[in-house]
């Protein structure tokens, strides 16, 4: 059984008094995109990719490890960091904040949820409607014809190969210098530009093209609202900004917004 949403809610030493109009906008809206990024996930434990460059990791640079001029010099070191990476998401569980968006998936006749992130937790924690800009950790994919594979395995001398072209095996996730998927990005676009009420929950607001939606969500009308530890540079630009955890403020949005 999955935890409750809002149990978290009890243990917040100050709560969240969101401005009325605010949750006028949030119930009363048809169509709600949320971005997150890299904050959401550290609230769960997990470490950010370039936080996670320790011990036997930590003479490499990211770029390295993650980039296909990588792959292309040293394929077995990147296909064993990503393994690593694998089994260190493997214990890593959604927090309330991952599972209060799944809550408002629920109630919002049309949510989209894109995310920066590649560790899997919003599918995990139950969301439908998500599209994962950077790709996904847990998916394998040949280097050569793109065919994705569901069983591989990690303990070899050589980088696993693909049964239908004989390609190497590559991590389904977007690496530096590469561009991110065009059907994911298209869609995140259109949401973002019909969307009612954007959400930018977790990220700093500067990586592109992902900083760049909620732009694109406030030139068409929307109410643009950040959930970040920090201010970021979006925060003068929106309509309402919550500074603290998302795995705190989530919870209690979704049980001010929708008591009943």
């Amino acid at each position: 059984m999955r935890p409750d949403p809002l149990a978290n809610l009890g243990k917040c030493q100050t709560l969240m008094d969101f401005p009325a109009d605010f949750i006028r906008f949030l119930t009363s809206a048809a169509r709600v995109v949320v971005l997150t990024g890299a904050g959401v996930s550290q609230e769960s434990g997990l470490r950010t990719f370039r936080d996670a460059q320790t011990g036997l990791w930590a003479q490499y640079k990211p770029e390295d490890l993650a980039s296909p001029e990588a792959f292309a010099r040293d394929p077995k070191l990147v296909w064993d960091w990503y393994a690593w990476r694998r089994e260190a998401i493997k214990g890593v569980r959604p927090n309330p904040g991952h599972y209060a968006l799944v809550e408002m998936e629920k109630r919002i006749p049309q949510f989209t949820l894109i995310t920066q992130n590649v560790d899997g937790l919003h599918r995990f924690a139950g969301n439908q409607n998500v599209l994962e800009l950077h790709g996904n950790i847990q998916r394998v994919r040949c280097a050569e014809c793109r065919t994705f594979t569901e069983t591989w395995g990690d303990d070899t001398e050589a980088v696993p190969t693909c049964l239908v072209c004989g390609g190497m095996l590559r991590p389904d996730v977007v690496w530096f210098g590469e561009a991110l998927p065009r059907v994911e990005l298209e869609a995140a676009v259109n949401a973002s530009r019909t969307a009612h009420v954007y959400f930018s929950i977790g990220t700093s607001g500067v990586v592109q093209p992902a900083a760049s939606l909620a732009y694109a969500a406030r030139n068409k009308g929307s109410v643009v609202v950040e959930i970040n530890a920090e201010p970021t540079p979006l925060t003068p630009k929106v309509d309402f900004a919550f500074h603290g955890k998302s795995g705190e403020i989530l919870p209690q949005l979704v049980r001010a917004a929708w008591r009943n």
